[in-house]
């Protein structure tokens, strides 16, 4: 075993875990091996018994509100541990600080985070809060509604707000209303359009302040400027896109849908002639590991309210996450999209169909090998390949900047697979 997000190793008892107690029950839960060193070998703990209660106490003294815990000892190897699930009246302070896992190590969060787990701890979501502006217009919302589902215009407005949950007892508007009326006050989307180098900007516009239903619209117009072709197939003009559409309108969906509002930072879209880029801020919400999100199997929606009217307007599944959608966009494409979780951020990488001219011969020719989902080292690719090391090297280092290649591994373990 090694230690991970969800797991800690304690070779003696002193206060320090207190903070991951604190972090575990603020997040996903996790254990705390007591007796074991920081490179996994049991050393055990003298009178494990005695210290299990003694362990308990100082939890019971110094967590408030008390976690939820268990303990358990190995009998063999004297090795207590100490199981913290997630708990429901968040947040969970030691000496009134709330503290969170980053990779390996504790670290307290900070006021933004703090304030989330307050929410959290309330059953409240960010987008229920008041709006901060209450003289607020919905033309764009009420169109769609009326092309999409049929809702008349004559019905009144105020009875389909409510139904939607824009609005709270009182009557007030929430943060979800805001983000979905004709102007706010929130980040939006800034989308780029580089050219030949990341040095050439052929265009750039940021799209903000106005209904996130219409920021999506304005991000698909910008989109088939650059990935959208027409061409003539003797009496008929036939349209293609050299991304899916779906792909893009998806992942520019959840984006949406899945951020935090709660940041001042646009959704970044970085468009190349053979990928597009979506960086969503914010990481996943709690609940979601990264290996659940990639596969498409769970979805915990950050904001129920807008996902509710995304779903309604058909632009989201409820109950999906679009990485399966975004997946089937791809199904009969050679190059598949890229997914990837940081803490701070969710990335969306959209291959372009047509790449000719991204990849050079040589290029190309590592590439394909690697695609046959090898993973191989550059010793590997140079007899495959018959080139020098150094250029393989040169060539990996290229196909990794251009999001074609990931590096497995370190040293001279190190390996290379296709993204």
């Amino acid at each position: 075993m090694k230690e991970n997000k969800n797991r800690e190793f304690k070779e003696i008892v002193s206060r320090t875990f207190l903070k991951t107690v604190s972090a575990f029950a603020n997040y996903s839960g996790g254990e705390i091996l007591f007796g074991v060193t920081d490179d996994g070998d049991a050393v055990g703990i003298t009178n494990p018994e005695q210290v299990c209660l003694d362990i308990e106490n100082t939890i019971n003294d110094a967590i408030k509100p008390k976690p939820d815990f268990l303990f358990s000892i190995d009998r063999k190897t004297k090795v207590i541990t100490l199981t913290v699930k997630e708990g429901l009246f968040k947040p969970y302070l030691y000496k009134g600080k709330a503290y969170k896992r980053s990779d390996t190590s504790t670290v307290e969060v900070d006021q933004v985070e703090l304030r989330r787990l307050v929410l959290l701890g309330e059953n409240l979501y960010f987008e229920e809060l008041p709006s901060s502006n209450q003289k607020l217009s919905f033309k764009y919302l009420l169109d769609q509604l009326d092309i999409k589902l049929l809702i008349s215009k004559d019905s009144k407005d105020i009875d389909i707000l409510r139904t939607l949950g824009l609005m709270n007892q009182g009557s007030q508007y929430n943060n979800a209303a805001m983000l979905l009326a004709d102007n706010n006050n929130f980040p939006g989307i800034d989308i780029i359009k580089f050219g030949s180098t990341i040095d050439e900007i052929e265009y750039r516009k940021t799209i903000f302040n106005i209904s996130v239903l219409k920021q999506l619209q304005e991000a698909e117009d910008v989109f088939s400027q650059y990935y959208k072709i027409e061409k003539i197939e003797g009496m008929e003009r036939k349209t293609r896109f050299l991304i899916p559409l779906e792909a893009f309108r998806e992942t520019v969906a959840n984006a949406l849908v899945h951020r935090t509002w709660d940041v001042n930072s646009h959704i970044r879209i970085a468009m190349y002639d053979d990928r597009i880029e979506v960086y969503s801020p914010g990481g996943l919400p709690a609940g979601i590991t990264k290996e659940d999100y990639i596969r498409g199997y769970v979805s915990i929606l950050r904001n129920p309210i807008i996902g509710n009217v995304f779903f309604r307007l058909d632009i989201i599944e409820q109950f999906g996450t679009g990485i399966l959608r975004i997946k089937k966009a791809y199904y009969n494409h050679k190059h598949q999209p890229v997914f990837d979780v940081t803490e701070n951020s969710v990335v969306t990488i959209l291959p372009a169909e047509n790449k000719q001219g991204s990849l050079t011969i040589d290029e190309q020719k590592i590439f394909d090998i690697l695609l046959s989902r090898f993973v191989l080292s550059s010793s590997e690719i140079s007899k495959f390949t018959g080139f020098g090391k150094d250029k393989v090297l040169n060539l990996l280092n290229n196909l990794i900047e251009k999001r074609y290649v990931e590096k497995v591994g370190s040293g001279r373990g190190t390996k290379y697979k296709a993204r």
